[in-house]
């Protein structure tokens, strides 16, 4: 059984779960396969705590971090409301295959609903079949506004 929390990063048990969950995505091929860097491991929970748009949920089995989602609030001009960015989906490796993925998306809905949020949004690679299946069976879909234009594309211009 599984616990899903709004995570208190005050809390040391939380801040460890999203340092330890995110170093484990980012150590993934699906997350650069590279892990956190030092900078990051050290500084990531305070700066996520200067951020009123940050919303962060955990999963735990017992005192085990299970999963994470990490979001930040944006704001949709066309429906003049907020929206949810998903930035982060982890669910820890022994912990995939058991719906816990779901349980987290079903909270974050919930929250996004609760603060006037037009949608939900987020990104995920093109490899990424298993996350795919998710995520539609949840009601995500290719953004598009006409689809003789095509869909959104993700783009990025690193600056550092």
């Amino acid at each position: 059984m599984f616990e899903i929390v709004d995570a208190d990063l005050s809390l040391p048990l939380h801040g460890d779960a999203v340092v330890h969950l995110l170093h484990e995505y980012a150590s993934d091929p699906m997350g650069g396969g590279n892990g956190l860097t030092p900078f990051a491991k050290k500084y990531l929970v305070g700066e996520l705590r200067k951020r009123d748009s940050a919303y962060v949920v955990l999963a735990f089995e017992g005192s085990t971090p299970a999963g994470i989602v990490v979001c930040f609030e944006a704001f949709s001009t066309f429906a003049c409301r907020p929206l949810l960015n998903l930035h982060d989906v982890v669910v820890s490796t022994p912990y995939r295959g058991k719906g816990l993925c779901r349980q987290m998306l079903a909270t974050v809905e919930q929250h996004a609903k609760k603060i006037g949020c037009c949608k939900l949004t987020l990104e995920v690679l093109e490899g990424n079949a298993t996350a795919q299946a998710v995520y539609r069976s949840f009601g995500f879909a290719n953004y598009e506004l006409d689809p003789t234009i095509g869909k959104a594309m993700f783009w990025e211009k690193k600056l550092v």
